[in-house]
């Protein structure tokens, strides 16, 4: 999905229509969660709740905020989504009828197609680190940010045929490492170091845009999304 084509799931209109019968806003919050929901995941994990725990405590905590229209109380403090998610879900861990929900709610209750298979993977080195709940869930947030960018990113060059390249290239874009040399690229990719340069230009400032795109859904400010930018290439840099 390509950077302009989600202008519906930007956070501003989720807020905006957040007392409102609006089931656009719901699909947008839904497909927010559904990109943004494993930094949540590995939160509970970390609090101490077991794989089978943490997975319904996920899906329940989702499934409340649409049944409840809970993004209606954002407030501004609040402005930026995974600050928004975070501080609802804190709450709900901390109370035991929400706790309690899933088992009261009975078969009807909306539930989102979380793809947990693997997530104990990925969070095998995280749960043994000492390092705090809200630590782990702001360098998973920002993973998980930088590789929804990737993904749309690579959806483009593969609608232009290009999705190889784009394979080649994304080790030289921030936050995927990799220690790829320009020559040993070019000659993989059959071409010149002065022409990979400048594919590698045109990638990043290409990347800059989608990156910008995405971080703009996420806040509900405009002018914060500069500082949401920030916030994120530093904890990919800590």
């Amino acid at each position: 999905m390509g950077a302009s084509a989600f202008p519906e799931t930007r956070w501003t209109m989720i807020l905006q229509a957040g007392r409102e019968d609006d089931p656009a806003a719901d699909e947008a919050l839904a497909q927010l969660c559904r990109a943004y929901w494993y930094p949540l995941y590995a939160f509970i994990r970390k609090r101490g709740y077991s794989t089978e725990e943490a997975r319904d405590l996920t899906q329940d905590f989702f499934a409340h905020l649409l049944e409840n229209r809970r993004f209606a109380a954002a407030d501004q403090e609040r402005g930026r989504f995974r600050s928004f998610l975070l501080k609802s879900l804190q709450r709900f861990l901390a109370d035991a009828a929400d706790r309690s929900r899933a088992a009261k709610r009975g078969g009807g209750a909306a539930t989102l197609p979380l793809e947990t298979e693997g997530a104990e993977t990925r969070l095998a080195y995280d749960l043994g680190h000492e390092e705090t709940p809200e630590r782990l869930f702001e360098r998973q947030w920002a993973q998980s940010l930088i590789a929804r960018v990737a993904a749309d990113l690579r959806g483009a060059f593969d609608r232009e045929g290009r999705a190889e390249q784009f394979d080649h290239l994304k080790h030289f874009l921030p936050g995927f490492g990799g220690d790829t040399s320009y020559a040993q690229a070019a000659g993989e990719m059959g071409s010149t170091e002065g022409a990979l340069k400048i594919a590698v230009h045109r990638l990043r400032r290409r990347y800059r845009d989608f990156f910008h795109a995405e971080i703009s859904r996420l806040v509900a400010d405009p002018g914060d999304c500069d500082a949401e930018i920030q916030y994120i290439l530093n904890v990919l840099r800590s």
